[in-house]
């Protein structure tokens, strides 16, 4: 049910922020806004808007897969408080490279929850790391398999810096999902490593 109540502010939001460009950019990550002008809000308020139609759905349809499996997790070990606090803390947190590289930068902004989403999904590959990722709906990949290489090419693509996607805040909320999960949710480590020697 969170993760539904997620999706719906979230396609709500950035369907109000297409229409409307000063919401738009009132809601918008920037790092020169934060620091200067102490719009602190923007580190959250930046993972309910999206550029376009296809960021928000391809977003949106992997938090409603992943996110409702770790939505039950969390609720059987900590509650339902515990899984939002995953998701609303991962949003800031997958913003802070940026944050602290573009904070002189009037002209840089970011939108999008793929940072979020991100953490999620590498908070579900800890707990199945053995389970199948299906690409594309059809090319079934390990997810072990699957989060390496998804960093690997992240970073890369960071380094490249070739593209307008915030590769550095989809690898930081990857990892912001793993810290968090391993600091939440007992004997999680133990349990991925018994996956692979059981």
């Amino acid at each position: 049910m969170v993760t539904l109540i997620i999706i719906g502010i979230t396609c709500i939001t950035s369907y109000l922020a297409f229409q409307n460009r000063e919401l738009f950019v009132k809601l918008s990550f920037s790092p020169y806004d934060v620091v200067h002008r102490k719009q602190y809000y923007k580190l959250i308020t930046n993972g309910f808007v999206h550029a376009n139609w296809e960021h928000l759905l391809t977003n949106m349809l992997v938090l409603y897969f992943f996110g409702q499996e770790q939505e039950i997790v969390f609720s059987e070990y900590k509650g339902s408080i515990f899984y939002i606090l995953l998701y609303l803390l991962a949003i800031p947190a997958s913003s802070l490279i940026s944050l602290s590289n573009h904070k002189d930068n009037p002209a840089y902004t970011a939108v999008g929850a793929s940072g979020a989403v991100n953490a999620v999904v590498f908070s579900y590959i800890l707990i199945n790391p053995l389970s199948n990722i299906y690409l594309f709906f059809a090319i079934p990949i390990k997810a072990i398999i699957f989060a390496g290489l998804y960093l690997a090419y992240s970073w890369y693509m960071a380094q490249q810096n070739r593209d307008h996607i915030g590769h550095d805040a989809h690898i930081s909320g990857a990892l912001f999902g793993l810290i968090y999960t391993i600091a939440t949710i007992p004997y999680v480590v133990q349990h991925f490593v018994s996956q692979f020697i059981d």
